[in-house]
This record gives structure tokens, C-alpha cells and sequence, in this order.
């Protein structure tokens, strides 16, 4: 109405159309005193908002030099990487050369977007540029399906704060002999039919070579021997699992006559063996 342009006008004199922006933004006066009415010096009035906030009302945020405010420093991004590895890097530990494709800041427009009010040329009004970096990271012994290895400060490039994170995302391998069960490995060791009824020794594959394993005698087939220590070492500290070696008890084939007798010898003095 009328009446309300003119409480707007001797308030904020020729700027009265922008009344409601500094209103929004906490001017109990026109920002730039009475100049067009020779009002003089006129006092300014703050509230909650800001020259920035003003701005921002009245031209959309385009503004620069000392209206502009100071972005928050934000760290950077995390960065998952996945990395397969074998059971025996997982029990040893291995090494890895990745090829990383990471955003940073572009140098050009200082990570802005804009050079003078111009979309910046080189990204193109991104504000990031995208490049491969190399990097060599150790994976430790002990890993798992699903570990999270942490690589400090490795990750994406912060905007004023610190860099983040890079994290490799481990998967491990199926072997085709042992079985793992969190730091116990799993395996079956072929023992001889004599070696079983009688007693003696057999050798026991490891991740790391052969132990000798005493068999007592009448072992049974499918029997379990625990060798502590021999399992996969606990990540994060000197512990280890244990190696469980289980018995398959191997019958003999091509028997000659003479091993026949034996056994028909054997079956008397044990018909129900």
C-alpha cells in the first residue's frame, strides 16, 4: 500500500524498495546513510545479519573482496581402496603400488571455481582438478576378509583442513589347502594306514614349511591334532592362531600276494577290525 511504501521510504530513504532485504539481513537503516537527501552521517543498527548476508540478499552471492566470507576449513575425504591378497600375504604381510585417482584444489583458480567472476579454464568452474597418484602402502600380517587397513592422511585433499584417510578394504583369496577360521588354520594331513595302527611320524604343511607331526599308535581317521602357535598371526599384536591337522588315514592300493596274506592273517585274528 501506500501508506507501507511510505514507512519504507522514511526509513530507508531511496533504497526504500530493498527495505525487506535489509530487513532479512538486520539493517534498521538503508547501509548507505541518506547520500541522495543530504541526510549527513547516519548510524548503522545491526541485528543478527552481516555485510556478507546483505550481499547475498541483494546481488545472489556474487560478491568478492572484503564482503566475501572465509570458507570453514574441511578435511578431506576418506578414500576405500580394495586389495586382494593371498592367504600367505595375509599371514607374512605384503606391499602394495597403488594407482589413486584423487581430487585436489585446482592451483589455478585456488580451488574457487572462478578467476574474477569467470569460470575458472583449467576446472572448468569445479574448484577441483582430478590426477593419478602412486603410491606404496605395507599391509601388515594378519588381515582378513574385510580388514580396514588405515593409511593416515593418505585420503583426499582437505580445503583449508587436513587431508584424509586412505583405507584398503582387504579380501583374501580361497586356498586349496588350508581353510582359515579367524587365526586358526585348517588342514588334513594324509597318514599312512601302518603309520596310524602302528605310531610314527608324518610331515604337516604349514604357510611357512613342514613340521613334523607324532601320530600315536591306533590313531583314528578324521582325528584333529592342535599345533599352537602355527596358525596366522593376530593383527595388531605377537599372538598367534593355531594350525588344527586333521587325519586321513590312507589305505594302501596294489597290494601284492604276499600283503594279501597279511591282511587275510590280520582279519582272523580281527574279524570285526
Amino acid at each position: 500500500s501506500d501508506k507501507e511504501k511510505r514507512q519504507k521510504y522514511d526509513q530507508y530513504g531511496d533504497q526504500w524498495q530493498y527495505a525487506d532485504q535489509f530487513a532479512k539481513a538486520g539493517w534498521q537503516q538503508a547501509p548507505f546513510g541518506d547520500f541522495g537527501r543530504g541526510g549527513g552521517y547516519t548510524r548503522f543498527h545491526f541485528g543478527e545479519g552481516d555485510l556478507g548476508s546483505l550481499f547475498d540478499e541483494l546481488f545472489g552471492g556474487a560478491r568478492t573482496g572484503t564482503f566475501r566470507r572465509k570458507a570453514q576449513p574441511r578435511r578431506g575425504q576418506d578414500i576405500d581402496y580394495p586389495v586382494e591378497v593371498t592367504l600367505e600375504e595375509a599371514y607374512h604381510g605384503t606391499a602394495r603400488l597403488l594407482s589413486l585417482g584423487v581430487e585436489e584444489p585446482c592451483s589455478s583458480c585456488q580451488g574457487t571455481g572462478q578467476i574474477q567472476n569467470v569460470p575458472c579454464s583449467v576446472c572448468r568452474g569445479a574448484g577441483v582438478v582430478s590426477r593419478v597418484k602412486r603410491l606404496e602402502v605395507k599391509i601388515p600380517p594378519g588381515v582378513r576378509e574385510g580388514s580396514r587397513v588405515r593409511i593416515a592422511g593418505k585420503g583426499g585433499q582437505g580445503y583449508g583442513g587436513a587431508r584424509g584417510d586412505l583405507y584398503l578394504v582387504i579380501s583374501v583369496k580361497p586356498h586349496r589347502r588350508f581353510e582359515r577360521r579367524g587365526d586358526n588354520l585348517y588342514v588334513e594331513v594324509a597318514v599312512p594306514l601302518t603309520v596310524a595302527v602302528l605310531g610314527g611320524e608324518v610331515q604337516v604343511s604349514t604357510l611357512k614349511g613342514k613340521l613334523a607331526l607324532k601320530i600315536p599308535p591306533e590313531t583314528q581317521n578324521g582325528r584333529t591334532f592342535r599345533m599352537s602357535g602355527q596358525g596366522v598371526p593376530h593383527l595388531g599384536d605377537s599372538s598367534r592362531g593355531d594350525l588344527l591337522a586333521k587325519v586321513n588315514v590312507v589305505l594302501p592300493t596294489k597290494l601284492s600276494a604276499e600283503e594279501k596274506k597279511l591282511f587275510e592273517q590280520f582279519r582272523q585274528l580281527r574279524p570285526n577290525s
